[in-house]
């Protein structure tokens, strides 16, 4: 059918192609619409019984599957009646150019309906990895892989799509032969101009397998810090702590440094800051420390550790570590722990909190001079 179209298709003009359908028997008219009324009876039954199917499953994967596969399915299958019906029509099977759009529809419906099958396929094994437990590095991953491959497939599954449709055009086709010809300088010139878009493509492809980033990673970028919400054909979008977007495309997390906080696993361990006086009591603050990440429930019971990390003139610096199962966790625990630390310092130690020395001589011409010291 295809390639009769094609042979043909240029000697029938539009004008011809009206004049032939004016002449088409109302019969044939009718063989043509009990074949689309056939292939629509067709495709509301297998779908009725899929969707009684799928709701008996409770699966939403399962009913995302025929919800997906459902519309090209209701373009297809009457083309495919019409196809069948065509060569016993006989005043429209002559007509090239009849044969030649009821080809382009079908490689387009064809095009549609192998797209459906890979993002209803992508839903089916992503359904299999939960990315809301709490240890979600492999489920995270597998999203990732999934969704930049399958989005990588359906770009080349629509060119490959246009390209077939255009092909089936006698002109583009000589148009095609001599492009081969001069290929070498055409390969360049669409090199050039589609270098932004063929990097990015490139670079999801490296993201998918080399995995720096996976959906629900922690990360700073731009000194930003944020979940990875989306990763798309050709760029990532970031969730910013304020619900703000930062939109990257693929080569920034290939060519620059950045952040990961969840890399390989979403346990993290959070860092606390407190400044104190050197009177302080390191052995009670330790204490304190221990009983605070006891009572909290969002600590995971891996490592909870006190240490001065530094010492000026005028304080000690004491670092906090603790840990939590990931990255929102951690951040909660250590507003609490940063929080109660300071309470129990102003309450029990108020003497330990940082302060001041300034030391003042007074030298007078009659005493022989005094020392007055304030802190």
């Amino acid at each position: 059918m295809i390639g009769k179209a094609t042979g043909t298709v240029k000697a029938e003009t539009f004008a011809h192609f009206l004049d032939r359908l004016e002449d088409v028997p109302w019969q044939e008219w009718l063989k043509v619409g009990i074949a689309i009324a056939v292939g629509l009876a067709i495709h509301l039954v297998v779908f009725w019984i899929l969707r009684r199917f799928a709701r008996r499953t409770e699966t939403p994967v399962d009913q995302s599957f025929v919800r997906r596969l459902s519309r090209p399915s209701r373009v297809l299958l009457p083309l495919l009646a019409v196809l069948f019906v065509l060569p016993g029509v006989v005043v429209l099977s002559e007509s090239a150019m009849l044969r030649h759009i009821v080809s382009l529809l079908l490689i387009l419906s064809m095009a549609w309906l192998v797209i459906a099958l890979v993002r209803a396929s992508a839903d089916l094994i992503n359904s299999h990895y939960d990315t809301t437990v709490p240890d979600n590095y492999t489920a995270r991953r597998m999203h990732t892989q999934i969704n930049v491959i399958s989005r990588v497939l359906v770009v080349l599954i629509v060119i490959i799509g246009i390209g077939l449709a255009l092909m089936t055009f006698p002109r583009v086709r000589e148009l095609g032969t001599s492009l081969l010809a001069s290929a070498g300088i055409a390969g360049i010139i669409v090199g050039f101009a589609a270098r932004p878009v063929l990097e990015n493509i490139i670079a999801g492809v490296q993201l998918a397998l080399t995995q720096p980033i996976n959906i629900d990673d922690v990360v700073i970028v731009d000194g930003e810090w944020g979940r990875i919400e989306e990763i798309t054909t050709t760029y990532v979008v970031v969730r910013i702590w304020d619900d703000r977007r930062l939109i990257c495309p693929f080569t920034k997390f290939i060519s620059e440094s950045f952040q990961n906080w969840t890399r390989r696993t979403a346990d993290i361990l959070g860092t606390v800051f407190i400044y104190a006086d050197y009177s302080v009591p390191f052995a009670a603050v330790r204490e304190e420390l221990q009983r605070i990440v006891e009572q909290h429930p969002k600590w995971d019971k891996r490592v909870c550790l006190l240490q001065v990390t530094d010492a000026t003139e005028s304080a000690v610096q004491m670092r906090a570590l603790v840990s939590a199962s990931s990255a929102s966790r951690a951040w909660d625990l250590r507003v609490d722990v940063r929080e109660k630390l300071i309470e129990y310092l102003q309450r029990e130690h108020p003497q330990a909190l940082p302060q001041t020395r300034v030391q003042m001589t007074d030298h007078h011409p009659d005493h022989g001079g005094s020392d007055a010291r304030s802190q």
